[in-house]
């Protein structure tokens, strides 16, 4: 879950300041952020069915699937989707991961 909120994070400060326009003629921020949404794509795939049960409000399913077209059909990867991921999808799955990763009162940290 943390690489998933520092993923978050660091997709929001590649792309801030940035419209659709801006984000699709700025190639170093594309390749970034598509990077980012692997790592989130991949941390959702080892966390399994954990990710389903604790954050279930998430398509899931379609974060892993995702990543995949990332890793394996780049060619077909539309800035547009992923501006619309940025911006519609990422948000609210912050604030849930960021109250899920809060520690403990024991000090004790989640995943």
């Amino acid at each position: 879950m943390r690489d998933i909120e520092e993923n978050i994070k660091l997709i929001f400060g590649y792309a801030s300041g940035l419209n659709l326009e801006s984000f699709e003629r700025n190639k170093l921020v594309r390749d970034a952020v598509e990077r980012c949404l692997s790592r989130i794509s991949e941390a959702a795939s080892k966390l399994g069915a954990f990710a389903e049960d604790r954050l279930p409000n998430h398509d899931w399913r379609s974060i892993r699937d995702f990543g995949n077209i990332l890793r394996h059909e780049y060619e077909r990867v539309d800035a547009e989707v992923v501006w619309k991921i940025l911006t519609e999808r990422l948000p609210s799955l912050l604030t849930e991961v960021e109250s899920f990763v809060l520690p403990f009162p024991d000090g004790e940290e989640t995943i």
